[in-house]
């Protein structure tokens, strides 16, 4: 009765983590061995153990990655790519996040960089980062929505607040003057306080005429290319070389 008791208490304060021990510990008679302060530490490890899965989960979740199993441990260096070894692993650690550098990833279609953004985003959703990805012109088109059922506040300070922005395919459509605008005020809540990925076609020499607007060109270039780790993708498409060589799986 006593041990139902605990059980039901543990329930309601949500130990999960600390239940699943202590049933694992009444099918093992081995666990008799050991003190009472071994078999707490046990049950307290298992707690936290449970709770950081469960962020690191919620974090996933949140984060709508385009590439969920993109990772940065398949990466393929080769010398054709024009990928830095050094730098990824150094990008791989996080503490761009935390010091809120930018990386910008340009290259043609299908060299990867959506997949090496997501990858960078799966590693700081494990590392308790809170990361958003979002193409370009669906964050455009939501936000076009948002200005008009009154919601364009709350979505920006929602936006904000994420530690990893990833906007992927930059400089795939003309931008109308909302969404220069629009584009402005994300970039300005992250200077300094947060960071962003961006993926795109267009080298950032061309971005100043995609922008189309001189002034807000000027102030968004400098949001975004100020502190960032920049790299350029080289070589043929991978998802050609795909479907040419048969090969299965995401592409690193």
């Amino acid at each position: 009765m006593l041990l139902q008791q605990t059980l039901d208490i543990l329930h309601e304060l949500r130990l999960h983590g600390m239940i699943i021990a202590l049933e694992e510990q009444l099918a093992n008679p081995a666990i008799a061995a050991l003190s009472f302060e071994e078999r707490l530490g046990l049950l307290v490890d298992r707690e936290r153990t449970h709770r950081e899965n469960k962020r690191i989960k919620r974090l996933l979740r949140d984060a709508k990655l385009r590439t969920t199993q993109a990772c940065l441990e398949d990466l393929r260096f080769d010398a054709s790519r024009g990928l830095d070894k050094p730098l990824m692993a150094t990008l791989g650690t996080c503490q761009w996040i935390r010091s809120h550098q930018n990386v910008i990833l340009t290259g043609a279609t299908g060299c990867g960089k959506t997949w090496i953004a997501c990858a960078l985003g799966n590693t700081a959703c494990r590392q308790g980062i809170s990361v958003y990805y979002v193409r370009a012109p669906r964050l455009f088109e939501e936000l076009n929505v948002a200005h008009g059922d009154g919601t364009y506040v709350k979505r920006l300070q929602a936006i904000a607040k994420t530690d990893l922005l990833i906007i992927d395919d930059w400089g795939l459509a003309p931008l109308t003057q909302r969404d220069r605008t629009d584009l402005l005020e994300i970039l300005d809540d992250r200077v300094g306080s947060r960071s962003t990925i961006i993926t795109s076609q267009l080298p950032p020499d061309h971005w100043h005429a995609w922008i189309n607007d001189p002034t807000l060109a000027d102030a968004i270039l400098d949001r975004v290319l100020h502190a960032s780790h920049r790299i350029a993708l080289k070589g043929e498409s991978l998802r050609r070389r795909k479907a040419s060589t048969k090969e299965k799986g995401d592409l690193p």
